[in-house]
């Protein structure tokens, strides 16, 4: 082990050697010079000053040296260089100062490496991946905003490959009309380029955020043809055996009650014909309403908003399905398509009734938290298990023996042409709790 002698005692036993040293000087002169003080002192002066200069210099000098390296060094970590390390011969409190800069440097070196390696593993996720993503901003002084990364697939799908930093948003999306109409619509959402054959299908998305103090926008565009198009073969698929089911179902007993018929009338016993000819009337009309709901849910229009107090709205739902109405309604007024939002929150008390509940159990909510309205419909029937909540708003997805499918899903659709959305889930100590969430 090195032995350690401080800055203090070090400087202290230099300072008591200079001064023992003048003493032996002075004694020395008195001697050979008796009676003559004054002739003692500068000789004394002239010989210890000088010696004293030089030894103070070559102790302070070394410790000049290391302030400098010091001063170099934190310049260069300023600088993002880590890369040195100081060394110090002497077992001191600045061999301490030493030992704990260059841990400091070690922990930089580690933490740049241990960044650096993360930055490559992000640049690499984001260059590989099929998701197109522009980061763009508006310069100081610039005449719009300003492309300042762009991944491959971008580059790709808007330049042909080329570099895109640094240029004009206006000007890369020039050749992509569809792509500026979907930015000024606002929001994510999907849209189409090309025609015919060639027609893609791609999804926005937006995000902003600061960024050195500056406004970014993030914006990801996604294709989503190939996906649509299976999602659209298997969406028909499950149409064609819903429809060719319920078909069967009512075709086959038409059919037999048909021939039954023309069997009693060739016969002469046209007693139960009024009966049979009622069955197939029910069998006539059941099919007929399938067709309509589904016809309704295909052409579903865009909503035409107006402007109604909830306590008209509340009260025109009253007139038609019973119900408990829970709390105050909210004060400000209402913002829907009166005829949809009706549609959608009939077939919900209607399901609350078919659900085994008691009339005076189902409930309904409408209250506003925050900037949304929150519209529950809630019931004391036997709820859903995980598989059926899992497909509830599935189209054509349905637990009852005459049901379509549709009335939940037709909630869905309306609630998100509102731009909202719709949720189920058990409520403790059974039953349902359906809830539609508007924008405000």
């Amino acid at each position: 082990m090195k032995f350690r002698l401080s800055l203090v005692t070090r400087w202290s036993a230099l300072v008591g050697t200079l001064l023992a040293v003048g003493i032996i000087i002075a004694l020395a002169l008195d001697h050979l010079l008796p009676g003559r003080p004054l002739a003692v002192l500068g000789i004394c002066l002239l010989c210890v000053v000088p010696i004293s200069i030089i030894t103070l210099r070559s102790q302070v000098q070394p410790i000049l040296s290391l302030f400098r390296a010091l001063e170099g060094t934190v310049t260069s970590y300023r600088d993002g260089d880590f890369s040195f390390s100081l060394h110090w011969p002497q077992n001191d409190e600045l061999s301490d100062l030493i030992a704990a800069h260059n841990a400091l440097g070690e922990v930089l070196r580690e933490q740049r490496l241990d960044l650096v390696q993360r930055e490559l593993l992000l640049d690499t996720m984001v260059q590989n991946t099929p998701v197109a993503m522009l980061l763009v901003t508006e310069p100081p002084g610039a005449a719009g905003r300003v492309i300042v990364y762009a991944n491959v697939a971008a580059r790709q799908l808007l330049f042909e490959g080329h570099k895109l930093e640094g240029h004009a948003l206006h000007d890369v999306l020039q050749k992509t009309p569809a792509l500026v109409e979907a930015l000024a619509r606002g929001g994510d959402g999907l849209f189409t380029a090309g025609d015919g054959e060639e027609e893609e299908v791609y999804h926005l998305a937006r995000r902003n955020f600061s960024l050195n103090g500056r406004r970014h926008e993030l914006l990801l565009l996604r294709q989503l043809t190939a996906e649509l198009r299976r999602q659209e073969v298997q969406t028909w698929k499950k149409v064609i055996r819903v429809i060719s089911h319920e078909l069967n179902n009512s075709l086959a007993p038409l059919a037999s009650l048909a021939h039954s018929g023309a069997e009693l009338v060739r016969r002469g016993q046209t007693e139960r014909l009024p009966q049979i000819l009622q069955t197939i009337g029910e069998r006539t009309r059941h099919l007929e309403s399938f067709i309509l709901g589904y016809a309704r849910f295909a052409k579903l229009p865009a909503p035409r908003l107006e402007t109604i107090a909830w306590a008209d709205f509340v009260a025109g739902l009253a007139g038609q399905v019973a119900f408990r109405l829970g709390g105050e309604l909210p004060e400000s007024p209402a913002h829907i398509d009166r005829a949809q939002m009706e549609q959608a929150l009939l077939n919900l008390l209607k399901n609350a009734h078919e659900s085994g509940s008691r009339p005076e159990d189902v409930e309904l909510h409408v209250r506003r938290v925050q900037d949304v309205v929150r519209i529950d419909v809630f019931d004391r029937g036997t709820g859903m298990n995980d598989a059926v909540l899992t497909n509830a708003l599935v189209p054509f997805y349905s637990t009852k023996r005459s049901g379509t499918g549709l009335g939940l899903a037709l909630a869905r659709e309306i609630a998100e042409a509102h731009g909202g959305r719709i949720t189920l889930g058990n409520r403790e100590g059974g039953g349902l709790a359906v809830t539609l969430i508007l924008p405000a």
